[in-house]
């Protein structure tokens, strides 16, 4: 049975979630865009300092345009060629700058504030937006971050993928669900940075059961936010060879698109969904290769809460 809120949110009879579309058109009077752009950045977890190999579904270049390649444009470079493209596709105005490709608080002070401050001096800019590990923010970096609330709209993105510490150990992210939760304690009492967590559905050695504790383990944290995605193997990675063996399994659009709405209708309505579905691009896709567009599968899942007469959150008992 679903649950009915006693304030009806307006998104649940369109959208039947919170899409951060809405949220940002809620908070600014004007369009607002991410840019992701690549800082030069690395992670412990592949320059051997925490692991070595990464974690086994990792491939940064197939997500993120900007790693790709030799050289790393500057972020200058990369806000400007950012907000030209996002202008005439989408007649964005302003702009959060998402530092998107790898661990990007992983760094002296120095360097951080310097690449933060190159991203912040465009007029253009209004936001910041920093993707990292848990384990990879001291509190001195949770500082800095926090010190550009009072002129930006900023929010830390946390990869956490799974609650359950077997599966964080079988995909070899070298941290735990505790240090996750610490870093968000951390992050909030703060109290100007907004917190973001990656989640992935599928992952090896799931059930719908753990991902479900998943969805409800992370709505009581106070988090603002929460991006989804499928499990999909990209080439040159741990989880191909695995993929390749037989140990690892994919899941179909149709499977996907029921798991992602039990995730949401588990999921507090309080926190905004910043991505719905993950996509890699070009050849870097082993599997799974679905039929549907990325914008498809979004609508498939919004017309199966439809056809459930069912929302983000509604069997999320507050």
């Amino acid at each position: 049975m679903t649950r009915v809120y006693a304030v009806e949110r307006p998104w649940q009879r369109e959208e039947r979630y919170y899409s951060f579309g809405r949220y940002l058109r809620e908070r600014f009077q004007f369009k607002v865009h991410k840019i992701p752009i690549h800082a030069g950045f690395t992670c412990p977890n592949r320059d051997g300092y925490k692991g070595s190999g990464g974690c086994t579904f990792c491939a940064n270049e197939s997500f993120s345009p900007n790693a790709r390649g030799t050289s790393t444009p500057p972020i200058k470079e990369q806000i400007r060629s950012g907000k030209e493209f996002l202008r005439s596709r989408y007649d964005a105005e302003k702009f959060i700058v998402y530092f998107q490709a790898f661990s990007n608080t992983y760094a002296d002070i120095q360097t951080l504030k310097s690449r933060y401050d190159e991203a912040m001096g465009d007029e253009d800019v209004i936001g910041l937006s920093i993707g990292t590990r848990p384990d990879c923010v001291s509190d001195d970096v949770l500082e800095l971050i926090n010190s550009y609330t009072g002129t930006h709209h900023v929010w830390i993105e946390y990869g956490l993928q799974s609650i359950h510490d077997r599966t964080l150990r079988r995909i070899n992210r070298c941290h735990t669900y505790q240090e996750f939760e610490d870093a968000v304690y951390r992050t909030r009492t703060l109290g100007g940075i907004n917190v973001c967590a990656h989640v992935i559905l599928g992952l090896p050695g799931e059930d719908h059961s753990d991902m479900m504790a998943t969805a409800r383990k992370v709505s009581v944290l106070g988090i603002e936010g929460i991006k989804l995605h499928h499990l999909y193997v990209a080439r040159d990675t741990v989880l191909e060879k695995e993929y390749r063996l037989g140990k690892v399994k994919t899941m179909e659009t149709e499977e996907y698109v029921s798991i992602a709405s039990d995730f949401l209708e588990n999921l507090s309505p309080d926190i905004t969904v910043q991505r719905l579905v993950g996509d890699t691009r070009g050849d870097s896709l082993v599997s799974p290769i679905w039929p549907a567009s990325k914008a498809e599968v979004i609508r498939a899942i919004t017309g199966e809460l439809r056809c459930r007469g069912s929302f983000q959150g509604a069997q999320n008992v507050p």
